[in-house]
């Protein structure tokens, strides 16, 4: 049982048994014709056999009974009627063992007629007399008509038809034999060394000596071998890329930790030297320290963007109007009188589906950037967080009137390292912030930016609300 079911699920089993299958269905196609041809050849062999055995009578006269009833078992019929100058003759004639059951006119037949009386003939099981009327061979008369039993002729019918399964069978198992090798030879073997490769290089993806090198002579499959090349070939760059991204990465966490150290202790001298009366260091510490508060925020930065990635977001029912509000009053905290304001415009009882914790700190992050950068050029305006949604998803979008992005910012904002959205940001927060919403199905994207404000937009897809 198991060797069989494994035949059926490979590809040359499949072959092997379908092409079984096909070439026997187009042989019973040709049978049924077939065995129509037979019947119509036999029973004009009979009016043949009669009509030379009436020709034989009519050249004498004087033949007994006896030659009569030899001549009418030669021809294997009863009677024989022979048509000549307008003139139709019983020439020879024997007494018919029951009444005539059906009567077949071959002279002009149609291939769906013939077919048809070759079905009932097989299906009648019974020895019945018929009437065959056809044409004289080699213009020997008007017509012929012989009286006969269809007993030997449906026997006749079987066994030619039982020869023709058998050899149909004979050539379907060759035939198929013969496309399976084909198909072993010319697409199993190269399909299987294909999948080998594959396998192989699995094993160590980092090992370019495993990358397969086409041959096949197939011109599909070669130009499947080249595409696996190519992937290939690519995965194996990638993978060495990314491994030399990994050294560096951890050197750079390690060089951005010693710094955070370092800097921290400068941080704490720093904070003793602001106490001095001198007019120069009160001058220059404040400047100090907000350099220095920046690096350690750098480093910070990095070492958190250098860890593990995140985990898969939890999603739950979230009343959105209450995460953005709880958003904005931690916001507002931070506030001085700055004369920057945050709103919030939610429908109350609105449910998004997402990760509280996940979305808190993409809209803080958000609102963040916007409150800083408005601070830093001291122009006053409000940040508005606003939800709406439709039939495909949520939208949630925060807005301010600040005094809008440079154009070099916007070219590398969602990029890590390039800078970000504030002045001496580090370029993470938005990088992180864009992962974040795609980890959720969704995408964070800048609708604009310019003398006028500058609005983000989180577009949420909609989907099964999972139960929290």
């Amino acid at each position: 049982m198991s060797t069989r079911r494994g035949l059926l699920n490979t590809l040359s089993g499949r072959f092997l048994i379908l092409t079984t299958v096909f070439v026997m269905l187009a042989e019973v196609l040709i049978f049924v014709p077939s065995v129509a041809r037979f019947r119509l050849d036999y029973l004009m062999l009979r009016l043949e056999r009669a009509q030379i055995a009436s020709l034989a009578l009519l050249a004498d006269d004087m033949i007994g009974p006896d030659l009569e009833a030899e001549l009418l078992r030669n021809a294997d019929v009863f009677n024989v009627v022979l048509r000549r100058d307008e003139v139709r003759r019983l020439v020879l004639s024997s007494e018919i063992p029951a009444p005539i059951s059906a009567t077949y006119d071959l002279r002009d037949p149609t291939g769906v007629v013939l077919i048809g009386d070759a079905g009932a003939q097989l299906l009648d099981t019974e020895n019945r007399i018929i009437r065959v009327i056809g044409n004289p061979v080699r213009d020997g008369g008007l017509l012929i008509e012989v009286t006969m039993e269809s007993g030997p002729l449906r026997a006749a019918m079987i066994d030619y038809g039982l020869r023709i399964l058998a050899l149909s069978a004979v050539i379907s198992v060759v035939t198929a034999a013969l496309l399976f090798l084909a198909v072993r030879i010319l697409l199993v073997k190269p399909i299987e060394r294909v999948v080998g490769t594959m396998k192989s290089y699995a094993e160590a993806p980092e090992d370019a000596t495993r990358i397969i090198e086409p041959s096949a002579g197939v011109t599909e499959l070669r130009d499947a071998e080249d595409a696996l090349k190519s992937l290939q070939t690519q995965l194996t760059a990638a993978l060495k890329q990314r491994e030399r991204l990994a050294l560096l990465g951890g050197g750079v966490a390690k060089v951005s930790h010693d710094l955070r150290n370092i800097l921290t202790t400068a941080q704490l001298f720093v904070d003793r030297i602001e106490g001095s009366e001198d007019p120069l260091v009160m001058r220059m510490a404040p400047k100090l320290v907000g350099s220095i508060r920046r690096a350690v925020h750098l480093c910070e930065s990095t070492l958190a963007f250098g860890r593990a990635e995140e985990p898969p977001p939890t999603f739950a029912r979230i009343d959105i109007a209450e995460l953005i509000e709880d958003v904005a009053e931690s916001e507002r905290l931070a506030l001085g009188d700055t004369g920057v304001s945050i709103l919030t415009d939610a429908p109350e009882g609105m449910l998004v589906r997402a990760d509280a914790e996940q979305m808190h700190r993409v809209l803080s992050n958000l609102v963040r950037n916007a409150r800083q950068a408005m601070e830093q050029r001291h122009h006053p305006g409000r940040i508005l967080l606003s939800v709406e949604e439709d039939d495909e998803a949520w939208h949630i979008r925060v807005a301010d009137t600040g005094p809008g992005m440079p154009d070099k910012v916007r070219e590398h904002l969602f990029e890590p390292f390039h800078g970000g959205a504030t002045k001496g940001g580090s370029g993470l927060g938005l990088a992180i912030s864009s992962d974040l919403v795609r980890g959720h199905g969704g995408r964070l994207e800048l609708v604009g930016s310019d003398a006028d404000g500058t609005e983000f937009a989180i577009h949420l897809p909609r989907g099964p609300l999972v139960r929290g």
